[in-house]
């Protein structure tokens, strides 16, 4: 693996600096008390090498230096406040920055480009969450604050040992850029492992997530052993990739050791010298050699820090590349490769010119107003049409459809055809790449998704359940829902006989951890939650394929049931299944096959 380049590491380190800004005043702070920590270092030295000389040379009596001892006491103990105050402010800046990153995060992935998510490695994107946001809090509450030290300290330092001895101040400017020089050559050695240490990682987690989601199709057919096989070898080179890792810190630490011994060194016999000669006195020798470690300690820290922050920066390249990912993931200006889009405001798309929307025709606002009602207004898909990011050929080309309010409308036709794309386009959860989506007139993209969401409920081919009570389970897309609602909810979905069978009936533990239900109760549950949402359009994408005949058809007399009176999008192999809409349409290679037609009873 290569490391970050400097010209990346500099972008990544300006957009971590615009992202500090939720934490912008513990930041300002920390560079406030640092200033104040370099001056109570220069202090402390002063008064100390004071104390020691008055007392060995001038033999000065201890009730003579009781003011100097009480302001050296208070140096020190300010010294130790400030140092804590300066952490603790850095700790809750960099807890607030990564809260929310954190939040930003889930956002997009739950809410604004979900569906961009199915091609991502799901380990990897928790591996960036959890991990990657983790890692950053070196950056943010040790490197960022360690490097307002790194100027304060020894520039001060600088300062003052200038107007005692020119000459040992000389000796530790020279030194300061060696050590600079030193640190940036590992550093770079450090960015190259840590970045290939995350990725590794990333590997690890996203293979160990993918076995165990296959664990039962992998004890099927008796690769369990092989797959811990893989996992021993993955994690393996994590192992490696970590140890080498920590071996260029140690190096690190040793090279910045050196310097900063040599450095020190050079200034002691420099001052032996003088000492010895008779040109300088006790005091100003003793300050100086005080003050030659501390000058170093704040670069060698800050050497540390930058090893330590080195996997929150591999991680940040994957969150921010997260985070950058369009809302719209088929927008055209995103998806189509530079200068796919001509002159005409068209282009070519697995051999098919496409017609693309301009961004001002169709804006991706968020504006707070309320959503059209598609229980009154028709649904329309007008010349739309969709690309995929990993795929080169469109999914749909030029699709026109409209569903009518209060009307289910069935779609139907072979794998592949489009039929879950027409789906999530109307879940708002991916946009056209050409083409529009409309309701009573707007764009679906001048709507904020969240508004558009709030009509819409979808039941999936799986209805995932959560760890936690059936009847929190039902309510969750109205978690305020009184009992007596849930309960209805419930009746209406069919699943009467579940509950009288269940130890405690809408409170017993469901998902992980909890009772097991089975495909059919499950789908069961997915359309309580439709029927408890109240929305306008309910859009059911296969909600009986993996169902067994009479299972199916108990789940079909629920959606009858629940398409009374709303807009429905139905998505389905199963024949029987779409007769329950008033229209039928064929979906293939992502044109409408056949013009709308009556279903058959």
């Amino acid at each position: 693996m290569h490391g970050v380049p400097a010209t990346r590491r500099r972008r990544l380190d300006r957009r971590l600096l615009r992202e500090s800004r939720a934490a912008r005043a513990q930041l300002l702070l920390a560079g406030a008390l640092g200033v104040a920590m370099a001056l109570t270092v220069v202090a402390q030295a002063a008064l100390l090498a004071h104390v020691i000389a008055s007392a060995a040379v001038h033999h000065t009596a201890l009730e003579r230096l009781t003011g100097a001892l009480v302001a050296l006491a208070g140096v020190i103990m300010a010294r130790a406040l400030l140092a804590g105050a300066f952490e603790s402010s850095g700790r809750i800046g960099a807890t607030r920055v990564m809260s929310e990153l954190r939040g930003r995060l889930a956002e997009q992935l739950l809410v604004r480009a979900p569906i961009g998510r199915a091609a991502d490695r799901t380990g990897e994107l928790a591996a960036a969450a959890v991990q990657g946001v983790d890692a950053l809090e070196a950056y943010f509450a040790g490197y960022l604050p360690q490097l307002v030290l790194a100027a304060a300290v020894p520039g001060a330092i600088l300062v003052w040992v200038l107007g005692i001895d020119a000459i040992a101040a000389g000796l530790l400017a020279l030194t300061i850029p060696l050590l600079i020089v030193f640190m940036i050559l590992v550093g770079k050695g450090a960015q190259a492992r840590a970045r290939a240490r995350w990725w590794a990682l990333a590997l690890l987690s996203g293979h160990f997530l993918d076995v165990v989601r296959g664990l039962p199709t992998l004890r099927a057919f008796r690769r369990e052993t092989a797959q811990a096989q893989t996992l021993e070898r993955v994690g393996e080179h994590y192992r490696a990739e970590t140890m080498g890792t920590l071996r260029i810190a140690f190096l690190s630490a040793l090279v910045l050791e050196l310097c900063a011994m040599v450095g020190t060194a050079l200034v002691a016999v420099t001052i032996g010298l003088q000492l010895d000669g008779g040109h300088l006195g006790l005091q100003a020798g003793l300050t100086v050699l005080l003050l030659a470690p501390e000058l170093y300690g704040p670069l060698r820290a800050i050497g540390q820090q930058f090893h330590a922050s080195t996997d929150g920066m591999a991680a940040a390249e994957r969150i921010f590349a997260v985070l950058d990912a369009p809302a719209a993931l088929a927008a055209p200006e995103r998806l189509l490769a530079p200068g796919a889009v001509n002159a005409t405001g068209t282009a070519t798309v697995g051999g098919i010119s496409v017609a693309v929307s301009s961004p001002a025709a169709t804006p991706d606002a968020r504006e707070p107003e309320s959503a059209p009602d598609p229980a009154s207004e028709p649904l329309r898909f007008e010349g739309v049409s969709f690309v995929y990011p990993d795929r080169p050929e469109l999914v749909l080309h030029g699709l026109d459809l409209e569903l009518h309010p209060g009307r289910a409308t069935a779609l139907v036709g072979a794998t592949g055809a489009g039929k879950s794309t027409v789906a999530a386009l109307a879940l708002r959860l991916a946009d056209p790449t050409a083409g529009r989506v409309s309701c009573d007139g707007r764009d679906l993209r001048e709507i904020a998704p969240e508004a558009w969401r709030a009509r819409v409920a979808w039941v999936p081919q799986r209805t995932r359940l959560f760890a936690g009570a059936l009847a929190e389970n039902i309510a969750l897309a109205a978690p305020r829902a009184p009992r007596a609602r849930i309960l209805a909810a419930a009746h209406d979905a069919g699943l009467d006989e579940l509950l009288a069978r269940l130890p405690d009936g809408l409170d017993t533990r469901v998902g992980e951890g909890g009772r097991g239900l089975s495909a059919g109760q499950a789908q069961r549950v997915g359309l309580a939650r439709a029927f408890l949402s109240g929305a306008s359009l309910v859009v059911l994408d296969e909600p009986t394929a993996h169902l067994d005949a009479d299972t199916a058809a108990a789940v079909g007399a629920a959606i009858e049931r629940l398409a009374a009176g709303r807009t429905m999008l139905l998505i389905t192999h199963d024949a029987r299944l779409a007769r329950i809409a008033e229209t039928v349409v064929t979906l293939a290679a992502g044109r409408v096959a056949e013009t709308p037609v009556r279903a058959l009873a």
